[in-house]
């Protein structure tokens, strides 16, 4: 199995993206350490991919605060003895909008969480992560590097360009402790939040749900979207052992909507 005997610390574990990583971490022999702001949805998830608890710890976590960050890394070496990856989920992406109708409050906002969040977590699991090297992951997104025509989110792509960004910094910057930083850039994902999106669209237009469906399918070379499930198995090969040599990389798990 890809992680077995891994400790994978997992930020944003929630119904969707997150919970599919912390799942796949268990499935494939790992011990996941799940974080989120929201206890309920912790629970929950632990409870359904770990039933007797021998493989799941967790605690809610604000990645906006420092303290609660250092208190999930300290769970994971009090829990299972270390830390081998971090894959941040975690993210505000529901925020709409462009630059003339931007509040600049609400981008700092957004900043905050999915640039200066996921960095403030990364710091906080580095001391572990030196004594042994491991993996960072983060969920990028494909906005980052091409604007979608269907909605605007320029705080969550620029958001999400800077944290590209910065993950070519964090890779050079920690290669020399073996430690891998890589980011997954997921495209229309079938998942919780991209049904809802269908759903809404549908019920708006007066139209089909197929219908808005096939207009993102047919944008794909391959026929149907990648789900969060797809990105799920992305995210748990590069913190495996398989990616050793890969770093400073950012892979499109998108169904081939966009190639580069």
């Amino acid at each position: 199995m890809l992680l077995q005997g891994k400790t994978v610390i997992v930020s944003g574990v929630g119904a969707g993206l997150g919970h599919r990583v912390a799942e796949t971490v268990v499935r494939d022999g790992g011990n996941a350490v799940l974080g989120a702001r929201t206890g309920a949805n912790l629970v929950k998830t632990a409870g359904e991919i770990d039933p007797t608890g021998a493989h799941t710890a967790h605690r809610a976590t604000d990645i906006t605060d420092e303290g609660q960050c250092e208190a999930l890394a300290a769970l994971a070496l009090e829990r299972f003895g270390g830390i081998d990856a971090v894959v941040h989920v975690a993210a505000w992406d529901s925020y709409f909008g462009g630059i003339e109708d931007a509040d600049f409050s609400t981008w700092q906002q957004v900043l905050d969480v999915n640039l200066l969040g996921t960095l403030r977590m990364t710091r906080a699991c580095l001391p572990a992560l030196k004594e042994r090297g491991g993996s960072v992951v983060v969920i990028g997104t494909q906005s980052a590097v091409a604007a979608p025509s269907q909605v605007r989110q320029a705080a969550y792509a620029a958001s999400k360009g800077a944290l590209t960004s910065a993950v070519y910094s964090l890779a050079r910057e920690l290669g020399p402790h073996r430690i891998r930083v890589n980011t997954v850039l997921p495209g229309w994902m079938w998942g919780p939040p991209v049904q809802a999106y269908i759903r809404f669209t549908a019920d708006t237009e007066g139209v089909p749900e197929a219908e808005v469906l096939s207009r993102l399918t047919e944008r794909m070379a391959l026929p149907e979207l990648a789900t969060d499930g797809d990105v799920a198995e992305a995210v748990a090969f590069l913190a495996s052992d398989r990616a050793r040599s890969i770093t400073g990389q950012s892979l499109l798990v998108n169904a081939g909507e966009l190639m580069r």
